[in-house]
């Protein structure tokens, strides 16, 4: 069978008009799929919940998740055909934004192993060890709203810069001291970045590089992936002396979001997914020092 194309729509929903849509994707991803015991799928919270439904563009549900009462966010699932197409990603942003509405300062989940990442993606940090739950093995994540998260290592900031990227609707700031080895070069952040580029939507990044000579020399992947795209992203390299003096790095996007970095030769930092001024902050004084800053002619010309 091919991979479905085409566009989905995620709403919120009632539970009892949409109880058959959202129990045919439950019943095929945890009951079929996973070998989740009816009785265990199937609670007495469901009525309590907020719901959030994936529908196809012929109105078939294709993903679901809740949100209980007490800001857990569970049963998400999403149809297997449809996976890794970014339908689980609308549905968990869906969901924040319930969150969001109803006054919550934090959401909690039991994820899966195997999507520990995926959350992570977006900005939640493991609680705890691992546990067994329905037979499958869990770990305790939270996200909490309007607070900086650390990133305190590679692994989470490559994890963070993905969801960024992810997250952004048509504007991405990147200001990056040689494009960062072992960040910007990483496979799920390109690919992230090859998306945004792709989508459709009139989209801009613009990146700011303090050695843009260095990024050439290595070979940076996304110089190459900004050459097949060049009406999306643009490069430039700072000159001022005020602005080659600044220590820090970057990325923000215009939902809100952003990784900052004291240091911008170092991976800690501080992230947030929906901070409007402090991204606002960082992207005016971008916007400053890309207006005194250098166009790199010589990168769109690299052949790689």
């Amino acid at each position: 069978m091919s991979a479905p194309t085409g566009p989905f729509q995620v709403a919120s929903v009632d539970y009892r008009a949409a109880f058959d849509a959202l129990r045919a994707v439950r019943d095929t991803v945890f009951v079929q799929e996973q070998q989740v015991p009816v009785e265990l799928e199937i609670d007495a919270t469901d009525p309590r919940c907020r719901h959030v439904l994936a529908r196809d563009g012929g109105g078939r549900p294709i993903g679901t998740a809740r949100l209980d009462p007490e800001g857990r966010i569970g049963r998400m699932a999403v149809l297997r055909d449809w996976r890794a197409r970014g339908v689980g990603s609308a549905l968990l942003h869906a969901l924040l934004r319930v969150a969001r509405e109803d006054g919550l300062d934090r959401v909690s989940l039991h994820a899966q192993a195997g999507a520990i990442e995926f959350y992570r993606r977006h900005g939640f940090s493991p609680l705890g060890g691992r546990f067994m739950e329905a037979g499958i093995e869990h770990q305790a994540m939270q996200l909490q709203f309007d607070r900086p998260l650390a990133v305190e290592d590679r692994e989470a900031a490559i994890a963070t810069t993905t969801a960024i990227i992810l997250a952004a609707r048509r504007r991405l700031w990147i200001h990056s001291r040689e494009l960062d080895p072992g960040l910007y070069d990483q496979p799920g952040v390109i690919e992230a970045l090859r998306r945004f580029g792709t989508a459709g939507v009139g989209g801009e990044a613009r990146i700011l590089l303090h050695d843009a000579t260095a990024a050439q020399r290595a070979h940076a992947p996304l110089i190459g992936l900004a050459q097949r795209l060049s009406s999306v992203f643009a490069f430039r390299e700072v000159e001022d002396p005020v602005d080659r003096a600044c220590p820090s790095a970057f990325i923000a996007n215009d939902a809100g979001g952003y990784y900052f970095r004291a240091l911008g030769h170092r991976f800690d930092g501080e992230t947030q997914r929906d901070a409007r001024a402090r991204a606002r902050q960082l992207c005016d004084s971008f916007d400053l020092a890309w207006e005194r800053a250098r166009p790199c002619s010589e990168l769109r010309a690299l052949g790689l």
